[in-house]
């Protein structure tokens, strides 16, 4: 497989497209909530992802290795977690503004953190902690209105239950990410893509009996179409990373507030409190600083491997 040369402008680009068609995405999958159930929208974005993906990989001659899979089981185990992280978060956004949404889902990141020390074992320091106390203090304030509904009789409850939704399907993504982790080491990354939208499709359909629906056709025009944004984003988010650092690119993921404001605003009637964008200002700092310790240590990893090369 050849190597893309390092160009941090057009990375930059991919990620920013990306992150703004995962936005537009979840744009399309709130509109179409009015009509069919969570399951069927999983159903919808994973199987017209598929095209996209398989057109894709065609075109970088990895079609071969994309349809290889060297441990089927965790597949499985890993479409059947993405799939109730995916699940989780089209409920919420039935539920909730496009702006909260996302801005529970920055908690991902932190999540990782602590079950990487729990589940990898990788050591966590000071700086990460501290990240860590901060995200979670910020995703707080985020939920603390949604949380009070539970004894105020003014709020809605519904609301309460959909901010606890989707911070449990940010839960679930974050151990996806952690598997994921694990299966680079046997699988390839193509294939890591192909069979989740596979195992994904076919784990939605067991949601079939729990009331899907016959949507009106412009809500199956909005339930496409997140497939296909779906499938190209994720075609852009990979192809990010095949330009530049990760460490360059991940803090353009906190980019999607801004659309998803905007979107909300203008699609959604959607207007953000101050509670809430302060507490996403909390969150995306604890990222941003979990993203440039992570940079940190690569450099020293990188010097002291030259090191070793030099004088070992």
């Amino acid at each position: 497989m050849s190597f893309a040369p390092e160009n941090p402008f057009r990375a930059i680009a991919l990620k920013l497209t990306s992150v703004l068609l995962f936005v537009i995405m979840a744009s399309f999958i709130k509109a179409a909530s009015i009509e069919v159930p969570p399951g069927e929208a999983v159903f919808f974005r994973s199987f017209f992802a598929l095209p996209v993906i398989v057109l894709w990989l065609a075109s970088r001659g990895e079609l071969r290795t994309g349809l290889k899979a060297s441990d089927p089981k965790a597949h499985v185990v890993r479409g059947l977690i993405g799939s109730m992280a995916m699940g989780m978060s089209f409920a919420g956004l039935a539920i909730l503004p496009l702006y909260e949404v996302k801005a529970i889902q920055y908690a991902m990141p932190l999540f990782v953190v602590v079950l990487a020390a729990l589940i990898l074992g990788e050591t966590v320091r000071k700086v990460r902690l501290t990240a860590v106390a901060l995200g979670m203090a910020g995703v707080l304030i985020i939920l603390w209105p949604r949380l009070t509904a539970f004894s105020d009789d003014t709020l809605d409850p519904r609301l309460a239950f959909g901010a606890l939704v989707v911070l449990t399907g940010s839960l679930c993504a974050a151990f996806a990410q952690i598997f994921v982790r694990k299966m680079v080491e046997t699988e390839e990354p193509a294939a890591i893509v192909f069979w989740f939208s596979v195992t994904a499709t076919c784990l939605a359909l067991l949601t079939l009996p729990f009331g899907w629906t016959v949507p009106s056709g412009r809500v199956t025009l909005f339930l496409i179409g997140a497939g296909l944004v779906g499938g190209i984003g994720q075609i852009m988010l990979t192809s990010a990373y095949r330009y530049g650092d990760a460490s360059i690119i991940a803090p353009f993921e906190y980019a999607s507030m801004l659309f998803a404001v905007a979107i909300g605003y203008v699609v959604f009637s959607e207007v953000p409190t101050l509670g809430m964008l302060g507490g996403s200002a909390l969150v995306i700092g604890a990222g941003v600083l979990v993203i440039l310790r992570e940079r940190y240590l690569h450099i020293q990893r990188g010097k002291a491997r030259k090191i070793v090369t030099k004088y070992g």
